[in-house]
């Protein structure tokens, strides 16, 4: 079956620009960041909590299409199917800061959990007495990816994102405080479960079309909304009946182990959302509706309210998903009421993608805040500079070996990223970016280059690192102007692994640098700083072990466990952290 690859455009580099101009043309109460690509509301009210979504473009009316009062204060776009980077992330905060704090939607995808948490901690590095005002929602609500599977990485997330910010984003319209609209993201995004199936792929504008593609005969069912593989091929295509019932049972199954993750009684109340990924015609996607409705309803199920329509697509993907908010019955202690989430859901935005409502001309957002940094020193500033610049060095001298155990265990470009970052950290110490008497600032230096100089993966949880460790700092009992001890630095650093950990499920031992970075850490606070030597040691250990180890996550879990038994080669993200500790000499 082809996939139809021709495309109304200028030119693919420009698509996502010209159709976030297009959305300011249809609704006046919108304005752009161009350089940065996020569509906000000019007159959001800053009395009210603020809610930020955003992710990769191609998944329209989500995010951009549900900007407006009454859901999304702001939404931050990416190329198509890439997520934004953390600079713009960054921006989009800045642009939506208030009196009551921000709620951050996100769905689980690691380019977006990375970038959208690593601009978070930056935040809260700079603006520390702020740190709390920013709030962090992760939508995990496909069923398609059973438990197993999505072990490490988790669920996907889907159009049952676009319910989370339409009740929450109602709800901080209502004036309601930071905590009630994080809790009620929360909840809606825990109690919310999709399945999709597609009869093809997609083709991405700008890319070679695709000569691969489902056969004319075969569906898939929970295709991903970017192009990802699914649970399953049925072939040949079922009718209707058989397919919805098929996906009804992936969704409200109690019993199976790896996909019961809501629990259904049989009798509940839920919401459905039929969601058209792109390219449904609107008869068919009328008989969808009215096949699942008919089969919940059989299987004693009260469906309280039903939206179907274009909600979160993927592209012009010929499939559809279906949705269901499992509503509250009374007896969950923290829950909201039903009577409470039907009224949020029942409130018109003034959105484009949901309900077009004329608005009058806003008056522009407050200017960006600048925060202020907490000037600590080291107990030696110039042996601080010194041991850094050794560090950059020593990873520097490391590449070819890193690389070489990249190009076993992964993709090949461990070697030289942490070799860019290194050259990067140089010119910081260069420029005076990086000072022993600014201990703080130093690390938020570092914490940059990492996010902008290495880029990918590692840059991301690197910078997330050095932002959480700088935080870690500013949110102690320090003076100005004080010498930092080692206890502060292992406050610092325990605060930020936690940190770390709260946007990546490695944990030790996993084959990563969570590994050496994991023992290190936790030897230092075992010892309170006292006993450095043994830490690093410990954590020397850790990256040796990777040797021995299945990879649980990173790009080493893609590659396989016999073949890196047979190499018997450490992680090169472990090694790198065990260059960087016994450089450091401590």
């Amino acid at each position: 079956m082809s996939i139809h690859s021709k495309h109304f455009l200028n030119s693919p580099d420009t698509l996502v620009l010209e159709s976030l101009k297009g959305l300011c043309d249809l609704n006046p109460a919108l304005t752009l960041d161009a350089d940065n690509k996020i569509l906000f509301v000019k007159n959001h009210n800053r009395s009210k909590v603020a809610l930020v979504c955003g992710g990769g473009s191609g998944h329209e009316p989500a995010h951009s299409g549900f900007v407006g009062d009454g859901m999304l204060t702001a939404a931050i776009c990416g190329h198509v199917f890439a997520s934004p980077n953390a600079s713009q992330v960054r921006r989009g905060i800045d642009l939506v800061q208030n009196d009551n704090g921000t709620v951050i939607v996100v769905k689980n995808y690691t380019g977006d959990i990375l970038n959208f948490g690593l601009a978070k901690e930056q935040y809260a590095a700079k603006h520390p007495s702020e740190a709390e005002k920013v709030r962090f929602v992760i939508v995990a609500d496909d069923v398609a990816v059973g438990r197993s599977q999505g072990k490490i990485v988790g669920r996907r997330g889907l159009a049952g994102t676009v319910l989370v910010y339409k009740i929450a984003g109602a709800l901080a319209a209502r004036g309601a405080s930071l905590d009630d609209v994080h809790r009620t993201a929360a909840w809606v995004s825990e109690n919310v479960a999709t399945v999709g199936a597609s009869l093809g792929h997609v083709h991405v504008p700008g890319t070679a079309p695709l000569t691969t593609n489902l056969a004319s005969d075969e569906l898939e069912v929970g295709m991903g909304i970017h192009n990802e593989s699914g649970s399953n091929h049925v072939s040949p295509i079922p009718s209707l009946s058989e397919l919805i019932k098929n996906m009804l049972s992936l969704l409200t199954s109690v019993d199976d182990p790896e996909r019961s993750f809501l629990p259904f009684k049989g009798s509940d109340n839920v919401v459905l959302l039929v969601n058209n990924l792109g390219g449904v015609n609107e008869l068919e996607l009328g008989g969808i509706a009215a096949e699942a409705r008919k089969q919940l309803s059989e299987r004693g199920l009260k469906i309280v309210r039903i939206l179907s329509g274009t909600f979160m697509t993927s592209l012009n993907m010929p499939g559809f998903s279906l949705t269901l908010l499992l509503l509250p019955n009374g007896t969950e202690a923290h829950s909201p009421s039903a009577s409470d989430v039907i009224s949020l859901l029942d409130e018109r935005p003034q959105v484009l993608g949901w309900k077009w409502t004329p608005a009058t001309e806003p008056l522009p957002p407050n200017s960006q805040i600048t925060g202020r940094t907490l000037q600590v020193k080291s107990q030696n500033p110039e042996s601080f500079v010194t041991s850094i610049r050794s560090v950059a060095n020593a990873l520097i001298a490391a590449e070819p070996d890193i690389t070489r155990m990249d190009l076993i265990a992964g993709d090949g470009d461990a070697g030289l990223t942490l070799k860019a970052g290194s050259q990067g950290v140089l010119a910081a110490i260069e420029q005076g970016k990086i000072r022993g008497d600014s201990v703080v600032s130093s690390l938020i230096a570092i914490a940059q280059v990492a996010e902008e100089v290495m880029g990918g993966t590692s840059g991301a949880l690197y910078s997330i690192f050095f932002s959480a460790l700088a935080q870690g700092f500013q949110s102690q009992s320090i003076p100005d102007g004080s010498v930092v001890t080692p206890g502060h630095w292992v406050v610092a650093l325990s605060s930020a692994l936690d940190k770390l950990y709260g946007y990546t499920r490695a944990r030790r031992p996993s084959r990563t640098l969570v590994d050496p970075l994991s023992a290190f850490v936790e030897a230092a606070k075992q010892s309170e700083g006292e006993d450095l030597a043994r830490a690093v040691a410990l954590a020397t250990e850790a990256a040796e072990e990777t040797k021995n180890l299945v990879a649980k996550a990173g790009r080493s879990a893609y590659v396989s466990s016999d073949h890196l038994q047979k190499e018997h080669v450490a992680d090169p993200g472990a090694w790198g952290v065990k260059v960087i500790l016994e450089t450091l000499k401590l």
